[in-house]
């Protein structure tokens, strides 16, 4: 059993803008440092032509988890989140993710999309989480899953802003 992952996001600008924003190493830092949750850190970060990879480490607070979580975890539950991106034209971009959360048996994977039509970026991620936990993984799954969900759109939000003001009172 698992727990789908989906995120969609539009942006008003053209697709190298919004890779930058997304996946660009300043931009990263300053997204974890704002609102990567307790403990954020960008860990490693490559790029070479077309292509980006990094490791991140971000927090949810245990006061917003649910009781069967809390129950078998005590604390934030920390997630270690490695993304690569490969940009396949200067209209689409595609990438990976898998996630890891601490003290909990399971992981998150995901299928990243970025593509430029008409003026503006789409990005869609799709993606589930699983837990293997008896009797609750499930419940843990949906808890995780919707945590991410939230993360991302967080993290969207983030990045239009930044892109709307250069990242001003972002």
């Amino acid at each position: 059993m698992s727990s789908r992952i989906e995120h969609r996001a539009e942006f008003p600008r053209p697709l190298d803008e919004v890779l930058a924003a997304l996946a660009g190493e300043d931009s990263l830092r300053d997204r974890l440092e704002k609102i990567g949750g307790h403990d954020a850190a960008l860990l490693e970060y490559t790029k070479s032509e077309g292509e980006i990879a990094y490791t991140m480490r971000q927090g949810i607070p245990a006061d917003k988890l649910p009781g069967v979580v809390r129950s078998l975890h005590s604390g934030d539950l920390m997630v270690q989140r490695e993304q690569n991106w490969r940009q396949a034209s200067d209209r689409a971009a595609s990438g990976s993710a898998t996630a890891s959360v601490s003290g909990v048996p399971g992981a998150i994977t995901a299928r990243s999309e970025l593509t430029e039509s008409g003026g503006k970026t789409t990005l869609v991620i799709t993606g589930e989480a699983k837990v293997s936990i008896p009797l609750v993984g499930g419940k843990i799954e949906r808890s995780i899953a919707e945590n991410v969900t939230r993360l991302l759109d967080h993290e969207s939000e983030f990045i239009a802003k930044q892109l709307t003001d250069d990242g001003k009172d972002s």
